[in-house]
Formats: structure tokens, sequence, C-alpha cells
């Protein structure tokens, strides 16, 4: 099974005139978004930028640029920064444009970065959520809200680097929420900067509300829109998706397969399957009909909600939640009995649904890992 780093191990020798950008190269650069390049890479209309060879140096020289939590796994993204410093592929290309903000009260998380993939393309990275508390906030309230923070900023971000490259084709792209961003920076600029857009890459991204699919805007963008995402996706399939998907096979389980760097490479592409598996189907319809049956204002209370009971732990990232478990469990249920009841019973019962069908993706996927052994050791003992 072959990953993101094989991939540049493989092919990383070949320059793009010898083998064109693809999506394979796409989530390689959304994924680096995810790194900490302040004060390495400049910010928008600040300089040219720097190669990925240079910013890697620098990177690994300063080591108070390296953030401690990030969900993605920041050891493995700075593997692959390593990796695509030593490549004729990647090595030279220029890193542009890097912006991040993070504000804990308003629930707001942006960063984002831009490639330079060629003299007449660039690629515009949008990073995913992190592990900040905000982050996973503002990823909840794209149920209930018309526009999130970050997608201003992605909007407000595209427009401002377009100017910056005048002459350039534009590809854009993200993993998670940056997917989304990317999407929705995509149909909130100007028609004349809709027209130098070629590509569009949403990586196990959720999707939108029905009214932003049924926009002329999206209707001019839908075809060069790619939306990728793994067999057990969860994330990828919230809201509505007008475009077609492509389904990636992952060596992980259930929800760890949004995880991109799990996902199973073959030359220049992914390897596909027909479709993701009956659970996460069934998971996202129930999530789906949960959404229908409460009410916009229900949907905040509810968010509301668990965000303050997250916060009465003092923690400010998940693995603050993981490590502090036990000192933030008090606090916590203290919380939680101030919540109104009616509030707390709708949160807990959607909590309980996603739990469950999490275990039953987690089994159903061991389960198809299973077979694929079983199948593969048959043939091998045939074959002797």
């Amino acid at each position: 099974m072959s990953n993101l780093l094989d991939y540049l191990d493989w092919r990383g020798d070949l320059t793009f005139d010898q083998s064109p950008f693809n999506e394979v190269d796409s989530l390689i650069l959304s994924e680096l978004s995810y790194l900490n390049f302040k004060n390495i890479v400049p910010a928008p209309e600040l300089s040219n930028g720097l190669s990925v060879c240079e910013a890697a140096k620098a990177y690994f020289a300063n080591k108070s640029t390296k953030r401690k939590h990030i969900v993605t796994l920041d050891e493995q993204i700075e593997a692959m920064l390593e990796k695509m410093a030593q490549t004729p592929r990647f090595s030279n290309m220029n890193l542009n444009c890097y912006t991040e903000h993070v504000d804990m009260e308003n629930a707001e998380q942006f960063a984002a970065i831009t490639f330079e993939t060629d003299k007449r393309h660039i690629y515009c990275a949008f990073r995913g959520t992190d592990d900040t508390l905000a982050g996973w906030q503002e990823d909840l309230e794209l149920s209930c809200t018309a526009e999130v923070p970050s997608q201003k900023r992605a909007v407000q971000y595209l427009v401002t680097v377009a100017k910056q490259y005048p002459r350039y084709k534009i590809m854009l792209g993200g993993h998670s929420k940056g997917g989304n961003l990317a999407v929705y920076a995509a149909i909130f600029v100007p028609q004349r900067l809709q027209k130098r857009i070629t590509d569009i890459w949403s990586n196990d991204g959720p999707g939108f509300h029905n009214y932003i699919l049924d926009l002329p805007s999206y209707k001019r963008l839908e075809s060069r829109i790619h939306t990728i995402i793994p067999r057990s996706s969860v994330v990828g399939m919230l809201l509505e998706h007008g475009e077609k998907y492509t389904v990636v096979d992952s060596d992980e389980l259930g929800l760890l397969q949004h995880n991109a760097l799990s996902w199973q490479v073959m030359g220049d592409h992914f390897i596909t399957l027909p479709d993701i598996n009956e659970t996460a189907m069934n998971s996202s319809l129930a999530v789906r009909e949960w959404l229908h049956n409460v009410s916009v204002k229900q949907r905040k209370d509810f968010i509301d909600a668990l965000f303050s009971v997250l916060n009465a732990s003092g923690a400010k990232t998940l693995t603050d939640l993981k490590t502090e478990k036990i000192r933030a469990i008090i606090p916590m249920a203290k919380a939680m009995m101030n919540v109104d009841k009616e509030v707390r019973n709708g949160l807990l019962n959607f909590v309980q649904l996603l739990l469950t069908h999490s275990t039953r993706m987690m089994i159903e996927s061991l389960q198809q890992e299973v077979r694929k052994k079983s199948k593969f050791t048959h043939t091998s003992k045939k074959d002797e």
C-alpha cells in the first residue's frame, strides 16, 4: 500500500514538464498548509516568496515555528516537507502569501498559503481544521450559519493573491474544512476572477447548504470542482455536494481515514473505489436527517452548549482535553448541568448518534481489511 510519502520517493524525480500537475500533487500542497510557516513564508503583498527547499531549511532550523498540536499529525507532514525539499519536482517550487488567524473567543481559525507550480499557474491551499477548539466550533457552525468567518477570509485571500499574480491561472485546494474554503472562495469571487480558476480540489471537505449549490456562480464552476473522499467518509459527506465525488482507498479504519496521508496512491493518481461503504452512507443520512428535524436555532444552541462545556475545562485544543481529561471532567460536568435540559438532551442524542455510527464504521472497515488480507494470502498460496 502506497501513500503520499511513497509518491515522493517514486515520482519526486519527475519535473512538472515531464509529468503534469495531478490530484496527488494537489493533496500534497493541501497537507503542507497545516504547517506553521509564520516568519518564514512572506504574507500576501510583501515579497516574491522562497523555494520549498529554502522554506524547509528555515522551518527545521527554527523549532519555535512548529506547533505541538495538529489533528492531521505534524510529524508525517514534516516528513513530507523534508522529502519535497529533496525532489526535483518540488524543491524549487516557490511558496508565498502565508497567512493565519486564530481567535478563540469568536471561534475563528483560518490559514492559507500559495504555491507557484510553474510560470503560469499558482495553487492556493487552505488549511483545514487544526487542533483548536475554535476551529472545531467554526466547523460545526457551517450547519447553521450562512457564512462562517473563515469562509469570508478565504474569499478575501483569493482576491488579494489574484491581484498579486495578475497573469497566472489559479488552482485551489484544501483538506477537510480547507476543501470547503477552496470551493467557497471560488464561488464568491467576482466572475472575471472565476474565469482564471482552472481546478478546485476538496479533499474530504464538507459540502454546502442547497441554496449555495443553486447559485449561478456555483453552476459555472461545477465541472472544475474535484471532490475526493475516503471510503468511510463522514466529514466529506456533511451537508450537500452538487458535483460528483471520487472515492479513494485508505489503509486506515473508520474515521481515521480522514487523515489524507493514509490515502492510497498508484502512479500519478489515487486508488479508487465504486462508492463509500454502506455504514458511512447510513451515517451521512442519519446526520442529515437529524439536521433536517432540528431548527437552525436549535443547532446553534447545541453548538454553543457543547463548546461552553468544553471551554469550561480550560482547554484550548483537543489535545489539551485528552491530556487533562481527569481534571477536565468535573468542570465540564458542572457546565453540562447548567445547560437547558432540552438542549442537553438533544446534544447527548446527537453525540450518541455519531459514536454509534463511528463504531459501526470501525468494525466494517476492519472486516474489509481482513477480507482483503485473506484474499491476498489465498492468492499468494495458490501462486506457490
